[in-house]
């Protein structure tokens, strides 16, 4: 079970928003490289980025701060945000990401996400972010009539690495994981499903130990941390007693 921390980049600093509304950010360090380096030094063993700049104008936007926290981090790093063509992709991986996020391009052009998945194996993981259990696309901005199951149904066979499941009505909110349809989603799929939006507390770490939601990858905990609610020394270590017992 792997806790992703997030940094999620707005005008190249480390932001959390709230309910996906760019104009609801709170601005947590101006030092996005900084930051990574100290979720590294707490023990995560990997990293999640958004370029949320990106994900609005369909291209990478905040490319410097990411490639500055590639420099300044060792441990794997997964991206999504206005990942829209193969070139980006293998422009991002040539940078040292290891895995790249896929969103809206996985709603409008479901075979490119396939083509990336033969062209980058282990490499491509597709974001399914829902509002009322309707995939949510260009940034959260826009949503559309697809299903959650849906989405995650066409690409069973595609050999996509992960399914990032944000649930947009509980993010930055701290109102919980919503634990009963990501663990729907991971038990109808094949593909290893990490658990994102809302994560609040020790409580959600604590549910992810329970046996039923060993089946998920991971979850991703994002403002929790920031403001101090989730202790990341605790918290790695109750997962870890995952892997001991």
């Amino acid at each position: 079970m792997i806790l992703f921390p997030a940094i999620d980049l707005k005008d190249g600093a480390c932001v959390r928003l709230k309910l996906g509304d760019m104009n609801e950010a709170t601005v947590f360090n101006l030092d996005p490289a900084a930051q990574a380096a100290e979720f590294q030094a707490q023990g995560f063993e990997w990293l999640h980025l958004v370029d949320l700049n990106g994900a609005f104008a369909g291209k990478p936007v905040n490319a410097a701060a990411v490639e500055a926290i590639l420099k300044a981090v060792k441990i794997p790093v997964q991206l999504g945000g206005g990942i829209r063509d193969l070139a980006t992709i293998e422009a991002w991986l040539e940078k040292g990401i290891t895995r790249l996020i896929l969103g809206t391009i996985a709603v409008r052009d479901p075979a490119l996400v396939r083509q990336a998945c033969r062209q980058f194996p282990g490499k491509i993981a597709v974001g399914i972010d829902a509002r009322a259990g309707k995939v949510a696309v260009e940034g959260w901005a826009q949503s559309s009539q697809l299903g959650v199951m849906d989405l995650a149904h066409q690409f069973e066979d595609a050999g996509v690495a992960a399914i990032i499941y944000t649930d947009i009505d509980r993010d930055g909110v701290l109102k919980g994981l919503n634990m009963e349809g990501t663990l729907a989603l991971a038990r109808a799929t094949s593909i290893p499903v990490i658990a994102s939006g809302g994560l609040a507390s020790m409580a959600d770490i604590e549910r992810l130990t329970q046996p039923d939601a060993r089946i998920l990858e991971g979850a991703i905990t994002g403002r929790a941390l920031y403001d101090g609610r989730l202790d990341p020394k605790a918290a790695l270590a109750a997962l870890a007693r995952l892997t001991q017992n």
